[in-house]
């Protein structure tokens, strides 16, 4: 993989356009390889999750909150140099943040609030050099007609958008949540928000899936998608298509590991190695 040039893309087109990882046609297989630290790393230190990644061959990152590296909103103005350093470092591209901002509530002041939280994120983002600020729906209030709250969440994220886009970094929404994870129902959310500096984060659902193929579903998503989270590669989810669609999209862009069980920290480096091998061979497969 050609990573500096890899790198240099993703910061040239990040805030062109709502589809600005999705480039003209190129080699298939150029996507990359990083991780969510939700939940494989939740307990290891920001030195050891770097080294770890970096020993793995990994060049990304996802920083989720509230676990232990401690990439959080509270750090100061040094701690935060210090963690930008530490990245650049261990040659570490910090793709987003994993913020658990979400805008669907009824209750105006919750959204608000959110929103804040939104803001106080984006800061940090820029302050680190990560690229985005993660955020989700986490569902659809049932005293609510579900447009209203779709509706909502869009422009609570064109929001947010518009102040990210001021300070150099993008909102990606992660494709979340009881009934808003459904692809139809993320797409009604992205066109209500409307916003270049917003995108989607695919998060590898079950709801994806139509017959056995996820190609209808990223059809209807992928003139938005920005980031791909990804699970257990041996699972009946079709990764091989995905990774060929991505690459038939010219994506470019990162796929994070966002495995559902912590791993030790002493075993780290050999479980991540082991998650490449087979994200090579389906990226292999899916480039012909």
């Amino acid at each position: 993989m050609d990573r500096p040039s890899s790198r240099r893309a993703f910061a040239r087109t990040s805030l062109l356009s709502a589809s600005a990882l999705l480039l003209p046609r190129q080699a298939a297989g150029r996507i990359h390889l990083g991780l969510v630290t939700y939940e494989v790393a939740k307990d290891w230190d920001l030195d050891t999750l770097l080294r770890n990644c970096r020993e793995a061959g990994l060049t990304g990152v996802e920083f989720r909150t509230t676990h232990a590296h401690g990439v959080e909103r509270t750090l100061s103005p040094a701690q935060r140099a210090a963690v930008k350093t530490k990245c650049a470092e261990a040659g570490m591209l910090q793709t987003s943040l994993g913020s658990v901002c979400e805008f669907h509530s009824p209750d105006p002041a919750v959204v608000r609030r959110n929103v804040e939280d939104c803001r106080e994120w984006v800061l940090l983002a820029r302050d680190i050099g990560a690229r985005a600020v993660k955020v989700r729906p986490n569902g659809l209030p049932s005293e609510v007609p579900q447009e209203k709250t779709l509706e909502q969440i869009g422009r609570a994220l064109a929001e947010c958008g518009s102040f990210a886009s001021d300070h150099g970094v993008e909102i990606w929404l992660e494709a979340h949540g009881e009934g808003t994870r459904l692809p139809a129902r993320m797409r009604r959310i992205l066109d209500a928000c409307r916003h270049p500096a917003v995108g989607i984060t695919w998060n590898s659902n079950d709801t994806d899936v139509v017959n056995g193929s996820v190609a209808p579903s990223f059809a209807l998503l992928r003139p938005f998608v920005r980031c791909c989270h990804i699970t257990d590669l041996r699972s009946p989810y079709p990764y091989a298509e995905l990774f060929r669609l991505l690459g038939d999209a010219g994506f470019t862009g990162y796929t994070l590991c966002e495995y559902p069980e912590p791993v030790p920290a002493e075993q780290g480096v050999e479980w991540l190695r082991a998650y490449r091998a087979r994200w090579e061979a389906l990226r292999r497969a899916a480039s012909g």
